[in-house]
Order: C-alpha cells, then sequence, then structure tokens
C-alpha cells in the first residue's frame, strides 16, 4: 500500500472480514438443528450468531498485536496485512480495541446467560481466554501447536452444541456430532494458514503443528480433516441421526474441492486463496444442511 488507509479501513484490515463466515457456520449449524427439532429461538440465534463474530474478530486482533510482539510478524509475512506490523496502529491501540470487542461479546453473552445460566458464562468466558492465549500470555497457545486442538473445540463443539443449547436448554446427539464436521472444516482453516507461513513461523520459533509435521505432513492433516467432515454426514444419516436432506451440505463439495487443488499445488501467498476458499467451504457445508432440512 502505498498510502496509509483511513480510520476505518485499517480497522477493516485488522478485522479480517474474510474469516468471518467460518465463525458463522457453528451458528448456523446449530440453529439448523434446533429449527428440525422444533425450538429454533430468532433472538437467541442472532445473539450466538454476534457472538462468534465478535469472537473471531478479537482473536484477530489478538494475533495481529500478540504476533507482531513475538516477532513471529515480519516484512516478509505472506498473509494478509497486519495492521501492527504494518505500523498503522500502535499495539497499545489494538490492545484497546481488542478490550472493547470482547467486552461487547460478553454483554451479549450476559444476556445469553439470562437465558440459559452459568454454563454460558463458564464457557463465554473460556472462549475468550482462549481467543487471547492463542497468541497471547505466558503460554501462548499457537505456539505450541495447541491451536488447532482449541479451534476444533470452540468454533466446532462449543459453536454449534452452544448455540443449539441456548435456543432448546439441552444438547440432542445430532448436535454433538453435526459439530464435529464443523469443527474440522474451520481447524482446516487453521491448518492452511500454517501451511502457508510454515518458513517464518519456523524462524521466529512458533512450533505449530506445520512446523511439526513439515509440509507433506501438513497437507496430509489438511485433507484428512476435511475427508472426514464431508464423509461423517452420510454415516450420521445411516444411523438415523440426522435426515437425509442433511446430505445437501455436500453441495459444498466444489469449492472444497477447488480448495483443496489450490493446497496441494502452491505454496507462501498463493494460499491466501485457499484460506478464504476453507472459510466458504464452512460457511456453505452449514447453510446447504439448514436448506436441506428444510427441503
Amino acid at each position: 500500500m502505498s498510502d496509509k488507509p483511513n480510520l476505518i479501513q485499517i480497522w477493516w484490515l485488522a478485522i479480517r472480514p474474510r474469516t468471518l463466515p467460518a465463525a458463522a457456520s457453528g451458528v448456523l449449524m446449530g440453529s439448523a438443528l434446533a429449527w428440525l427439532d422444533g425450538s429454533f429461538q430468532l433472538l437467541p440465534a442472532l445473539a450466538c450468531l454476534f457472538v462468534a463474530l465478535l469472537l473471531q474478530i478479537g482473536s484477530n486482533v489478538a494475533n495481529d498485536v500478540f504476533d507482531f510482539e513475538r516477532g513471529a510478524d515480519t516484512a516478509e509475512r505472506l498473509g494478509p496485512v497486519r495492521v501492527t506490523q504494518s505500523g498503522f496502529l500502535t499495539p497499545a491501540q489494538v490492545k484497546r480495541g481488542m478490550i472493547v470487542i470482547f467486552g461487547l461479546a460478553a454483554m451479549l453473552g450476559l444476556y445469553l446467560a439470562a437465558l440459559r445460566g452459568w454454563t454460558v458464562i463458564w464457557l463465554g468466558a473460556a472462549a475468550i481466554l482462549s481467543a487471547v492465549a492463542y497468541t497471547g500470555g505466558p503460554y501462548p497457545l499457537g505456539y505450541h501447536g495447541l491451536g488447532d486442538i482449541f479451534v476444533f473445540l470452540f468454533f466446532g463443539l462449543a459453536a454449534v452444541a452452544g448455540t443449539y443449547f441456548v435456543q432448546v436448554g439441552s444438547v440432542s446427539a445430532a448436535a454433538w456430532w453435526m459439530s464435529v464436521p464443523v469443527g474440522l472444516i474451520v481447524t482446516a482453516i487453521l491448518v492452511v494458514n500454517n501451511l502457508r507461513d510454515i518458513d517464518s513461523d519456523r524462524k521466529a520459533g512458533k512450533h505449530t503443528l506445520a512446523v511439526r509435521f513439515g509440509e507433506n505432513g501438513t497437507k496430509v492433516e489438511y485433507v484428512t480433516l476435511m475427508s472426514i467432515a464431508y464423509l461423517i454426514v452420510p454415516v450420521l444419516i445411516w444411523f438415523n441421526l440426522i435426515p437425509i436432506g442433511g446430505m445437501l451440505a455436500w453441495l459444498s463439495l466444489p469449492v472444497a474441492i477447488r480448495t483443496l487443488r489450490t493446497v496441494f499445488t502452491q505454496k507462501g501467498r498463493p494460499l491466501n486463496a485457499a484460506l478464504a476458499g476453507t472459510g466458504q467451504s464452512a460457511f456453505l457445508f452449514s447453510l446447504f444442511f439448514w436448506i436441506g432440512l428444510l427441503f
């Protein structure tokens, strides 16, 4: 960028809007299953959606500043622009923004807690703590190869089951099981991110699973996560846990396959397209699943 963007453009870069469809996928899935069971509630579903989006944005902003402070973000960075590393905002400004974002998520969480009690508060607090601890704090999860696990837990299990819970008051077997494919696809986004940054992360001492597995091992991890995510749907239909309409989730396969080709044929900056494509796959997977339930 030759000219410094204005403040709105800077924060638009900081929130990384291309990551947000994936954050919405768990809420879509949980709401679809609540609708299937005749318990869909619009206001709690919308609150869950905004909480999920704010948690993703807060995590993005936290990563922006903490990766910079730990030396993982340099001028050699291949991913989207980071506002702290680029000098658009100071670390203090980004941290203040992070606090505001997580504060808004907590306020919405209080509304959900009023509906379903302390379980929601503990879940929300754990989600915020994990979002910060991914790259911040004394033991950053992402720097010790634990990022994949926590993304699966919070953007898969917690997002789907939590959204279902605040609408229904309990969690069905279908909600638990369908949180798995959502979590796997969203985790695959992180896998692509870490594959792209494997060299710079290694230099910075960021021991992601990609750094530990190597390039080929990371590609195997990606295809494994995506394959299980799609194959689990017909298995759940076979066991009558979800209706056959759920197979419409497979309509997202063309995007997933196109993205898979990119992962296996490209390196470095071109993998940003695979990052966006995997996020689109997650969103479309849940959207088409819900459409399949409707029809």
